[in-house]
């Protein structure tokens, strides 16, 4: 499996609203856990070790 770094979320701009109101009320050290869990479930979710690797090097 390739990594895909085209548009490839339906309703980006819905799923960015979720995604910033998922973080109202948190304290900037519960965001960051909050950050963390989904980081840490999206790529359980991925599974293949070389595309998450090429991810952390893509994000650099």
């Amino acid at each position: 499996m390739e990594r895909n770094l085209a548009p490839n979320i339906n309703d980006p701009d819905g799923f960015y609203d979720a995604l910033l109101g998922a973080h109202n009320g948190l304290s900037k050290d519960e965001s960051d856990a909050f950050n963390a869990r989904l980081i840490l479930i999206l790529a359980n979710h991925v599974g293949d070790r070389s595309i998450l690797r090429a991810a952390l090097e893509f994000a650099k």
